[in-house]
């Protein structure tokens, strides 16, 4: 069973879109929103969380709701287009709400983009798990994780070129081409996904078919085991904790890198780009090992490749370019959770509720992205911003304690018959 890289390529454009506004949205609003409108820390995390509270109930709504919507273009795809029209429409005013300091203007716009966004974040990502056989879902998730951060490194190099050193920069530039990016990633994707047809497609292997019909029955017939909702509970409590920590640092580092290291305009950018640079070359890499070692193991050393990355972040007090090193092992241990954590989740559902468990996986990331700006934002307010770092270290530490606890949702490859066969791309 070899994984289609080409159709999964294609379909990662819906995460590329999504990632590429994240980027622009964490790094940019902020910005705003202490610049423009002169609000503080506490603040400037409360505002930044509201995306997060909206999405702890429209993503399980609209993630539950595309599981039982059957169109012409398919379950996901409906969502995936009005979403991103809606998404790109509203977010051209925030920009002209910025150079005119309309604040309710801004506070309306950025209401309604972040609701475009919630109507088909879980559904694009759903779009994997349909049409992706179950043992192949880590190196897809690789895939996919792969576009997501293609579309956040292109936002950070049009936030380093198109942004000027000024107090207060003019951000249309940036915001048009990011809209111009989300547009021609969800064409290229309806052109090439035909959704009802590749489900087809799937579903007339008689392999894959008997095995989704016999997993089906034995679900149906028997509710999830005790120690099954146990480790999801431990999994999802660690998809909380590991976003705790990332969050703090990707929403605050903008202004972080202004008031520690006194970096002007765009310049903060470079270390994300590195981060994210790194993250692109090991999403492959990482798919194939945790294939071979399983997902809970390659987590594990993600999670400790990032609390270390954390508390060497804390020793510069200054910029420096070794900065970028640690930022690059960031970005390596982060994709390493991301290739592997969404696909465990999902491992522990039925095919019938992909959607349902892809909102239940982002209810938790979303709320410890309600929780994090707000908190850490307390912190970087009344007492420094040097607590940053420390507090993204302590989250990360137990995410790792709540993941020891995790047995299943794991992948487990078959032997291979030759040596030959570790250079075939097979699960």
């Amino acid at each position: 069973m070899n994984l289609n890289y080409r159709r999964t390529f294609f379909m990662g454009l819906a995460f590329l879109s999504i990632c590429a506004f994240w980027q622009l949205y964490d790094n940019i609003i902020p910005l705003i929103l202490q610049n423009t409108f002169g609000l503080g820390e506490t603040m400037t995390g409360s505002i930044m969380a509201i995306d997060n509270v909206l999405a702890l109930f429209l993503l399980p709504l609209f993630g539950a709701f595309s599981d039982k919507v059957n169109t012409k273009l398919g379950k996901r795809t409906p969502f995936i287009v009005v979403g991103t029209i809606m998404a790109v429409f509203f977010m051209m005013l925030i920009p002209l709400a910025d150079q005119s300091q309309n604040f309710v203007l801004f506070f309306v716009a950025l209401g309604a983009t972040l609701i475009a966004m919630s109507i088909y974040r879980s559904p694009a990502v759903a779009l994997m798990p349909d049409l992706t056989p179950k043992p192949l879902r880590s190196k897809a998730n690789a895939v996919i994780n792969l576009m997501g951060a293609v579309g956040g490194i292109l936002t950070l190099a049009m936030i380093r070129f198109l942004i000027p050193k000024e107090v207060h920069p003019n951000y249309t530039a940036v915001f048009l081409s990011v809209a111009i990016l989300m547009i021609i990633a969800i064409v290229v994707l309806m052109i090439t996904i035909r959704e009802n047809k590749l489900t087809k497609e799937i579903m007339i292997d008689e392999e894959t078919l008997k095995q989704e019909l016999s997993s089906e029955k034995h679900e149906k017939e028997n509710a999830m085991p005790k120690d099954v909702q146990r480790s999801l509970f431990f999994l999802l409590a660690s998809v909380f904790l590991w976003f705790t920590a990332y969050n703090a640092v990707t929403t605050a580092f903008s202004r972080y890198a202004l008031k520690v290291w006194n970096l002007q305009g765009g310049s903060f950018a470079i270390a994300l780009m590195v981060a994210t640079g790194a993250a692109i070359v090991s999403y492959i890499p990482i798919g194939i090992i945790s294939s071979h070692i399983g997902r809970k193991k390659t987590i594990i050393g993600g999670i400790v490749m990032m609390s270390v990355a954390y508390f060497c972040g804390f020793l510069f007090t200054e910029y420096s370019t070794l900065i970028n090193l640690v930022f690059a092992f960031t970005g390596i241990g982060w994709s390493a959770i991301n290739v592997n954590s969404y696909p465990m989740v999902v491992e522990m559902s039925r095919s019938a509720d992909v959607g349902k468990y892809t909102g239940l996986y982002y209810t938790f990331s979303m709320a410890a992205q309600v929780f994090t700006p707000i908190f850490s934002g307390f912190l970087l307010e009344n007492i420094s911003y040097r607590t940053l770092f420390p507090y993204s270290v302590i989250f990360s530490i137990l995410s790792l304690c709540t993941m020891i606890f995790v047995r299943h949702g794991d992948s487990k490859p078959p032997k291979k018959a030759s040596k030959l066969e570790h250079f075939d791309v097979e699960d």
